[in-house]
């Protein structure tokens, strides 16, 4: 691909540690832990968590290092360890693994404050597990380190700060971007780029490259125009407003690279939203033939094509928008994608299904597969079909299901079988059935006991 095609957030990533913007004492303690692992001495940290705000360097830092040390670096997405089954399949194959032309492995995983403690529940025990017996160095990258969560994780981390960047140090970068593409960028609206980006190069690069590909200048009164403020949440509904009513391609690309979805959300809205906004059938074709080259150049860039990604940009951008050519534009509301929507409700029921499959496996001592084979559908039936409540509702306080549970169960009944468990605890002891045995007096004889069970 050409590289004037290229995003300029990747086209100017830093390959050379001293090309990295600031971070000194970050750059010499990374460096260190690593060149430990090279000589043959595992460190007392086995991960190095790289802490700080968005845009200030943490990956950029690993690879530079990783492309000076002559070491391979196995990037991890977030999806890959979410779940305890996903970290036991890729990080734990991943820390044994040896590299076969390199000196070393690194294992770089971004983003684990984003690990849900109730979604992803087990996930950050068997990262621990992993980091007590890894052989190659692991490295992650959090905006803020300290929640509860990674509590157990920071025992063994080396934490490295990294610091928001200046505007000074900002402007710096733009303004040895602008010199290799021979722009003609006034001083005045680089700082006024910087000011706005909150110390984020990553967003300062994506708001130069979308003046200048407008204009192929970058003057104060074009970023004052173009540049209102910089929004960090970038809201979904203004991301698709910006896309389907953009007047200049410009416009849709930035309204792509600033929101805060990742592609997929973003394929996913728009393939929901753009039949409510696009009435001739020939716009709908355009837009979604845009959308399934998008996904098709997507699902390559996941496999090391990053490049790619720059097609991503223009066809749900620029080429969303401009499939409209009829010049008319619904004015119908914005709809939920019904297929997050769906995927939302399963993972739901899904997490509900296991937990309760989990808490009876460990009553009934028996497997969670066979609970979900075998005792779930039977107790469906019970709890959903049963004429009397009652036998549902002692079912649920023998296996002191919680209400979401007896929910998953009953469906429609619940409030039925909730309203015969309250029954039943309210029953005064003498109305409860005894099932201990009864002594026959009439039976007794001397010498031995003649007993009379009944319930």
């Amino acid at each position: 691909m050409s590289e004037r095609r290229l995003p300029w957030i990747i086209k100017y990533r830093p390959r050379r540690v001293e090309e990295i913007i600031g971070q000194e004492q970050a750059k010499k303690t990374l460096r260190e832990w690593l060149e430990e692992w090279l000589k043959g001495r595992i460190p007392a940290k086995r991960v190095a968590l790289l802490h700080g705000p968005p845009g200030v360097g943490k990956t950029s830092l690993v690879e530079a290092l990783a492309r000076e040390l002559n070491m391979e670096v196995l990037e991890l997405n977030a999806s890959d360890y979410r779940r305890k089954s996903d970290i036991e399949r890729t990080v734990a194959v991943a820390a044994k693994k040896r590299p076969l032309f390199r000196r070393g492995l690194i294992i770089l995983m971004d983003e684990v404050d984003g690990l849900d403690p109730k979604a992803d529940e087990g996930g950050i025990e068997a990262l621990v597990n992993i980091v007590k017996e890894t052989l190659n160095p692991i490295v992650m990258t959090a905006n803020d380190p300290w929640k509860e969560q990674l509590r157990d994780l920071r025992e063994y981390s080396l934490m490295v700060e990294f610091r928001e960047l200046t505007n000074t140090q900002i402007i710096t970068l733009l303004q040895r971007i602008c010199e290799s593409e021979r722009l003609k960028c006034d001083k005045e609206a680089l700082s006024y780029i910087a000011d706005k980006s909150m110390g984020d190069a990553r967003a300062a690069v994506n708001d130069l490259q979308t003046i200048a590909e407008g204009y192929r200048e970058v003057t104060l009164d074009l970023a004052r125009a173009l540049l209102k403020g910089r929004e960090k949440t970038l809201n979904i509904w203004r991301t698709l407003s910006g896309v389907l009513y953009a007047k200049q391609a410009w416009m849709a690309k930035k309204a792509v690279t600033q929101s805060d979805e990742d592609y997929e959300t973003l394929i996913a809205w728009l393939n929901d939203n753009i039949p409510r906004k696009y009435s001739d059938p020939y716009d709908l074709y355009r837009a979604y033939e845009s959308l399934a080259r998008a996904t098709v150049f997507l699902n390559r860039s996941k496999s090391g094509e990053w490049a790619l990604l720059s097609y991503v940009f223009d066809l749900i951008g620029p080429g969303v928008a401009f499939a409209r050519v009829s010049g008319e534009i619904s004015g119908a509301k914005y709809g939920f994608p019904e297929r997050i929507r769906l995927m939302s409700q399963l993972k739901a029921k899904r997490e509900l299904r296991e937990k309760l499959a989990e808490h009876l496996a460990r009553r009934l001592l028996t497997s969670k597969r066979t609970v979900k084979n075998e005792i779930i559908p039977v107790l469906t039936v019970i709890f959903r079909n049963e004429a009397d409540p009652a036998m549902a509702a002692r079912l649920a306080l023998g296996y002191k299901l919680d209400k979401e549970m007896i929910e998953y169960l009953a469906g429609p009944k619940t409030n039925d079988i909730v309203k015969a468990i309250e029954k039943i605890r309210r029953a005064k002891p003498e109305e409860v059935e005894d099932k201990k045995p009864k002594e026959d007096k009439t039976t007794k004889k001397k010498g031995g006991r003649g007993l009379d069970y009944y319930y």
